[in-house]
């Protein structure tokens, strides 16, 4: 058996409702009922009456939305406050990019003159080591020369000194008496030239050497060969050199007395020592010869 379906209206009639539906009639009266009185309405002192509203009592869900809020507040002034370092620190970053990038470029372009200067230094260097190399050169070379016109010269030192004295007959007499040569030897020696070295002396003291340049080197070097006859006594007779080659002189003298004692044999000529045939070089102690 169909069931039968019975549209309703929203407009359908009371009575209507009432024949259709089993027990639609009471359903019908309460709904007219409830149209027809009036709706409860709450007044404002009932509202304010409400636990929940009354302002002595605070729920325990809106003390905890309070916290809530007071934590998010405290959390963002927190927020502020580190927005505003971080502006600041990327003020001062930004300061500091551009002060870095300024002293980097003021680095290339000291690294770029620094190796501009580097190469002047380099070639001022090369320049001074040769002009010290040709300069000493130059000095050897006017050494020689000094000594090579002083070949001729010998130094007679502790001849007596007299007021107005020939220095020549001087000279002369003391060859004969001191050296033992022979009158007619003598006689026959050539001076260029005879005479003191350095002022004369106020006060009496040892008397100045006298140099005598000869005319001859062969009659220089025979009246220096009889020096060993002043062997003992206060007088000498040497050849006449440059301060400098003196000084040299002065150094190889003891070095040279080392190797005799030793039984080596060691001659010095001019500013060399010769052992045993050989030139003697040593950095540290014969630097004019490097």
């Amino acid at each position: 058996m169909e069931k039968q379906v019975y549209p309703l209206a929203g407009n359908c009639a009371g009575a209507d409702l009432a024949k259709v539906l089993p027990g639609g009639q009471d359903l019908v009266m309460k709904k007219a009922q409830s149209a027809s009185s009036p709706a409860k309405s709450e007044t404002p002192s009932s509202k304010r009456l409400r636990p929940a509203d009354s302002p002595g009592t605070t729920s325990p869900a809106g003390k905890d939305i309070a916290d809530i809020l007071e934590s998010i507040d405290k959390r963002l002034s927190s927020f502020d406050a580190r927005l505003s370092l971080v502006e600041i620190l990327h003020r001062e970053f930004k300061c500091l990019r551009e002060s870095l990038e300024f002293s980097q470029q003021q680095v290339e372009t000291l690294a770029a003159e620094n190796a501009t200067l580097r190469e002047s230094v380099k070639c001022l260097t090369e320049n001074v080591t040769q002009l010290n190399r040709e300069n000493k050169k130059i000095k050897e070379t006017v050494i020689d020369l000094q000594a090579r016109s002083m070949r001729d010269n010998l130094v007679f030192s502790g001849i007596p000194e007299a007021a107005g004295e020939d220095a020549e007959a001087t000279v002369k007499s003391f060859i004969k008496t001191h050296l033992k040569l022979p009158e007619d030897t003598v006689k026959n020696i050539v001076f260029d030239r005879v005479h003191r070295l350095g002022p004369i002396r106020a006060t009496a003291g040892r008397p100045r050497p006298i140099v005598a340049k000869f005319g001859h080197f062969k009659q220089k070097e025979h009246v220096k060969s009889r020096g060993r006859e002043l062997k003992g006594t206060d007088f000498s007779v040497n050849d006449q050199f440059p301060k400098e080659i003196l000084e040299r002189r002065r150094v190889l003298f003891p070095i040279r007395r080392g190797f005799i004692q030793k039984g080596s044999r060691a001659v010095i000529a001019v500013d060399r020592l010769y052992v045993d045939g050989q030139l003697h070089r040593d950095p540290d102690i014969t630097p004019w010869l490097y």
